[in-house]
């Protein structure tokens, strides 16, 4: 037979690849098992991270880009500066702003009753706050209700999520001892999703704060919301407007410069676990180029005979190119299966919807015939130098 007519058709090639993986089943799952484990990875990292981002842009569509706020900021001579009185009347007066609050720290602490010792405090913050900052941060009411015209004069206090689960209240109608008296539980929050570090405290009407908690009056947050075509111009007169003596006093921001640090930082955790998994990637890689190497040995006295039965040195290397090939895929194939797998579970888990970039799918399907291609070259090299009379010897 001449040479030029042995020849195989692509479909014989995968056959002849398939054949091999069949017969040795349990060594193909667990090298296959290596490259899902960095497919699926790589995948849920991605796809967790587009899902926390497709969260954040919702939020964002929900609640708005428009909020900007105040606080103190350093002194000349390097101290903490205050916030006069009266800078939340004076903000309100920009024509711009739909809605302005106020929140200030005080000097006290809340506690379940009062036995419990000063110093355990359960971190969580007391706040004197001012009625509209429901309308400002868009927030609302798990149970019981905000502050009104009439408890916020007196002794009540409603609770952020985290400093209800703290202080064990799950709802209104029980006191607490803060600032050495007791004070009424009239609501509990949900979580506060611009300014998720009030979910850890407790707040108390502006005026009952005066009367009760020794509080001077000057804010140490105030919340602005404001016509969304105009933040840029309102945000350039904040620090005028808040503290007309001091400007250079006032820190102004807005909750998109912290959500951009976090979006940094969960840049920087995801190339961590990219890593990790470009490691998993690389040892299933090894275990296929292994598995690989091995069969070579094992089955010197099939290739040999087929040698002899007139197969060339390129279908050999096909052959077991092939096999590498269709090994790395079903791995490939297991790990976009579990990356999507695990991404939606987390998402549900999270109550996010649930996204995986397509890229990401197809990257990791193309990263395993890279793999493949590398892992397969040298036992296919090896495979089609076996001389045929010495491996049928053999």
């Amino acid at each position: 037979m001449s040479r030029r007519n042995i020849r195989l058709r692509p479909g014989d090639i995968a056959r002849l690849g398939a054949a091999g993986l069949r017969t040795r089943p349990l060594r193909v799952v667990l090298s296959a098992l290596g490259i899902a484990i960095g497919i699926g990875a790589m995948i849920a990292v991605v796809g967790i991270s587009a899902s926390s981002h497709a969260e954040l842009d919702r939020a964002l569509s929900r609640l708005g880009t428009n909020l900007l706020t105040v606080a103190p900021g350093s002194t000349v001579q390097g101290g903490t500066a205050t916030l006069p009185e009266e800078s939340v009347a004076m903000i309100a007066r920009i024509g711009p702003v739909e809605s302005v609050a106020a929140t200030a720290l005080l000097d006290a602490h809340v506690y379940r009753n009062d036995h419990v010792p000063a110093g355990e405090t359960s971190s969580v913050d007391v706040l004197a706050v001012d009625r509209d900052l429901p309308a400002t941060l868009r927030f609302t009411v798990a149970k019981g209700s905000w502050l009104t015209a009439a408890t916020a004069n007196y002794p009540a206090v409603v609770l952020g999520a985290r400093a209800s689960q703290r202080l064990d209240i799950r709802g209104p109608g029980v006191r607490v001892w803060l600032a050495g008296r007791w004070y009424a539980v009239v609501g509990v929050l949900n979580p506060i999703e611009l300014a998720p570090q009030l979910d850890s405290a407790a707040f108390v009407g502006w005026p009952a704060a005066r009367g009760f908690a020794r509080f001077d009056g000057h804010p140490t947050t105030v919340y602005v919301r404001t016509v969304e075509a105009d933040l840029g111009a309102v945000r350039a007169v904040l620090g005028r407007t808040a503290n007309p003596g001091a400007p250079n006093e006032v820190a102004v921001s807005r909750p998109s410069d912290a959500l951009a640090a976090k979006q940094a930082t969960d840049a920087a955790l995801a190339s961590l676990l990219l890593g990790l998994g470009g490691v998993a990637l690389l040892v299933g890689g090894i275990g296929v180029a292994n598995t690989m190497v091995i069969s070579v040995l094992e089955r010197r006295s099939e290739i040999g005979l087929r040698r002899a039965l007139g197969a060339t040195r390129r279908h050999v290397r096909l052959q077991f190119l092939t096999e590498s090939l269709l090994l790395s895929a079903l791995g490939g194939a297991g790990g976009v299966v579990v990356g999507v797998a695990v991404t939606a579970a987390y998402a549900l888990n999270r109550g996010w919807p649930a996204v995986v970039p397509a890229w990401a799918s197809l990257g990791g399907l193309a990263a395993t015939m890279a793999i493949g291609v590398i892992a397969g070259i040298y036992p296919a090299m090896r495979a089609s130098r076996v001389a045929p009379a010495a491996a049928v010897a053999g």
